[in-house]
């Protein structure tokens, strides 16, 4: 067993090297550009929602008070004609993405201390390179993607971005074990 303590530099240069991979991957490489959709008739759109002043946060429409509701006429018929839609509304102006930047920092700092409570757990000082990588990638790797999975099936997010978003955790998780290889303790 290797105590959490002992791990604290792979912890955070993994979480360093991780956000540094993840910059160049969303703004030099540009295959999550289409991730996402723009609607036809944006300006159209915006300008219906806008009276409205829908408050942040996770909206579903149309939305059933309860599940009887759900089989009533009336909403079923609300259903088939449409839209249907799950949207997530954000704050007006320029994003500042400061905050969002800490917390993923922050958030691979989380994965890394999992990584390092499963290895840690796992193998003793002066483990193989390999035995560490398997150990910590895996655990990345399912920090990193298998929750984004729940996305495609329930909310419909398109699987193509699922599978993008999974190849980057991929990447994330195998910079993680490289990192957590290297510095693990004699």
């Amino acid at each position: 067993m290797v105590p959490m303590l002992s791990l604290w530099l792979p912890i955070l240069l993994s979480a360093f090297v991780v956000f540094v991979a993840s910059s160049i991957i969303h703004m030099a490489l540009g295959y999550h550009n289409s991730d996402f959709a723009k609607l036809p008739d944006e300006e159209g759109v915006m300008d219906a929602l806008r009276p409205f002043s829908i408050p942040p946060g996770e909206y579903h429409m149309p939305k059933a008070d309860n599940m009887k509701q759900m089989g009533e006429p009336e909403f079923v018929a609300k259903m088939e004609a449409g839209p249907m839609a799950m949207m997530t509304v954000v704050p007006n102006g320029a994003p500042k993405m400061g905050g969002q930047l800490g917390q993923w920092f922050l958030y691979s700092v989380i994965v890394g201390v999992f990584a390092a409570y499963i290895a840690g757990h796992a193998l003793g000082p002066g483990a193989d390179y390999l035995a560490v990588f398997r150990f910590v990638g895996a655990t990345a790797f399912m920090c990193y993607t298998v929750a984004g999975w729940q996305a495609s099936i329930w909310y419909k997010r398109a699987w193509s971005t699922t599978l993008k978003n999974t190849f980057d955790g991929f990447v994330y998780a195998c910079l993680t074990a490289g990192v957590f290889g290297w510095l693990w303790p004699a």
